[in-house]
């Protein structure tokens, strides 16, 4: 008889910073039952996704295999990890299990997406655990850039497993829970199989700073510049918008929260009781009347998010606040790549209004929620596991992790989606691998990344498109000479006439010209048009655009 094994595999969140999806299995082999840790989404761009809202991990492996979940587990309320619970929700069908702070955005992405908020469960700290299936869970405190952070400790028939989350060693984070080493030790007392970790900082040398490191040259720099101060952040880093707010009366200004997410944050908060001594904001109406040298502004938008606070003030105006010459703009978190063109367009149209931009170059306004290498080793010190497996980074991220564990006299693993390791044995077993891959959310419905729809709508961004209208009368005779709409295309071509005009009177040559066999057949005659169009357009313009013929018959 097949023995059981104890399975972890990666659908998102391993070989990418973002969209982060784990499974963790055990039982027979194709019959284990399931949990899930994290159900986060990832942001799209222009250039690769254009028109997308947002990216989910492709859950059609989950999804054949439902009736097997017992439980999903969310780690923390970045969206990374949170963001897609609400629209796969629906897919997987398990109850959600998180602690409070989570739950309460957990319960607000389900009710968004018209799910029941009633199947977000919440639980307290470790060493409460919750008793899945085969599984015992607890979730385990650790400091990161939001409140309530855990880890999970995983009780398994084959041994315990920490999943670390994102995390950072973080002994004063200014609001949530300090990392406790004690804490943490006794969880890996019992002794610890498998690590899974944390890799987005492992290429950074240097130790971790602390959040409360930062204050006083954020008061220093508030309390310095002469006309309104505006600071963006991370809205969920909510140590770090009560940070900003404090030095904003410190230095004798009115502060006003600007963007819905971050008010929602701070909200959640107070309301979860992770912050009860938030510094008094005023509304945008008040801050309006304020005289400039006294106020502070703290807005979204800090990855240069089009919508956000910070890039419509720097459009022009948002809630009747605008910008000034001899006002300052500080940017209190580091850029994510991929982002770096939104950001850079913001702080440019700043400077032509005058404003000084000030961005943390040197790490005096912004420190990471990750931790770096030297802290990567001290969690791999102070686990002590029996193997690691890097998780949370790009393939580069994970493959270096792979290695410093090694490196250290530790099994490793290199794990990237869709692969399916066994970590029942004395070594990690790669057993299988697993098709993954992406999902999109396009204005209201989710399509897959390879329906071809987004490359098509790419392809028409790149090439221009043309419709080609011809109508056939009842005896399947051309009822009048084609007609030619253009989008995206240069009006004249090479020739000087109009492109139009051109690519009309080519199609009118070619359907005078083409025989009975052609014209009856709406498929010769469609790809006959496309081809003339498309031949025309490289003559005139240089380009091949994408055509629609639409082939009307009357009768």
């Amino acid at each position: 008889m097949t023995e059981n094994r104890l399975i972890y595999l990666p659908l998102g969140g391993a070989g990418e910073i973002g969209m982060n999806c784990y499974v963790y299995g055990y039982g027979k082999p194709g019959k284990e039952r399931l949990i899930v840790v994290d159900l986060g989404v990832t942001f799209p761009d222009m250039d690769t996704t254009p028109g997308v809202d947002l990216i989910f991990p492709d859950v059609a492996w989950l999804e054949a295999r439902k009736d097997r979940i017992d439980g999903i587990f969310i780690t923390h309320a970045h969206e990374d990890h949170v963001g897609a619970l609400g629209h796969l929700w629906s897919r997987v069908q398990a109850p959600v299990y998180a602690r409070a702070f989570t739950a309460h955005h957990a319960r607000r992405k389900m009710e968004e997406q018209g799910a029941n908020p009633d199947k977000v469960q919440v639980v307290g700290p470790w060493p409460e655990m919750r008793q899945i299936g085969d599984f015992n869970i607890g979730f385990l405190p650790v400091s990161h850039s939001i409140p309530e952070s855990s880890a999970l400790v995983i009780e398994t028939p084959d041994g315990r497993i920490i999943h670390t989350g994102d995390f950072k060693i973080d002994h004063q984070p200014g609001v949530g829970e300090a990392f406790d080493r004690e804490l943490w030790a006794e969880a890996a007392k019992p002794g610890v199989k498998a690590l899974v970790c944390d890799s987005t900082n492992v290429f950074s040398t240097h130790e971790g700073r602390s959040e409360s490191s930062l204050a006083p040259e954020i008061q220093r720099l508030v309390a310095e510049q002469p006309g309104m101060v505006v600071a963006t952040t991370f809205a969920s880093n909510v140590a770090r918008v009560k940070t900003l707010a404090e030095a904003g009366i410190a230095a004798g200004r009115s502060v006003c929260l600007l963007g819905r997410a971050m008010r929602r944050m701070i909200e959640a908060s107070v309301e979860t009781g992770v912050l009860s001594d938030f510094p008094a904001v005023i509304s945008p109406e008040d801050a309006r009347e304020v005289p400039r040298e006294s106020l502070m502004l703290i807005v979204t938008g800090s990855q240069g998010e089009r919508r956000a606070a910070s890039a419509q003030l720097a459009r022009g105006k948002y809630l009747g606040l605008k910008m000034a010459d001899g006002d300052t703009f500080l940017f209190s978190s580091r850029t994510i790549p991929g982002n770096e063109r939104g950001v850079i367009s913001i702080m440019n149209q700043f400077s032509e209004q005058g404003v000084d931009v000030v961005e943390d170059t040197d790490g005096r306004y912004h420190v990471s929620g990750h931790a770096n290498r030297p802290d990567i080793l001290a969690m791999h010190e102070l686990v002590s596991p029996q193997m690691v497996v890097p998780m949370h980074g790009e393939h580069r991220h994970l493959r270096e992790h792979t290695k410093l564990a090694q490196s250290h006299g530790r099994m490793g693993v290199l794990a990237p989606n869709g692969t399916c390791v066994s970590l029942s044995g004395n070594k990690p077993e790669i057993v299988e691998y697993v098709e993954t891959g992406r999902s999109y959310l396009d204005g209201a419905v989710q399509i897959g990344a390879l329906d071809g729809i987004v490359r098509d709508r790419m392809r028409m961004a790149l090439n221009g498109h043309v419709v080609v209208t011809l109508i056939m009368d009842e005896d399947d005779t051309p009822l009048g000479e084609p007609w030619v709409e253009l989008m995206g295309l240069p009006a004249k071509g090479r020739s000087g006439s109009e492109l139009t005009e051109v690519m009309e009177e080519d199609m009118a040559q070619f359907v005078n010209r083409a025989d009975d066999k052609t014209l009856l057949d709406d498929g010769k005659l469609d790809e006959a048009l496309r081809r003339v169009a498309r031949q025309t357009a490289m003559d005139e313009i240089g380009r091949k655009p994408e055509v629609t013929v639409v082939i009307s018959r009357l009768g």
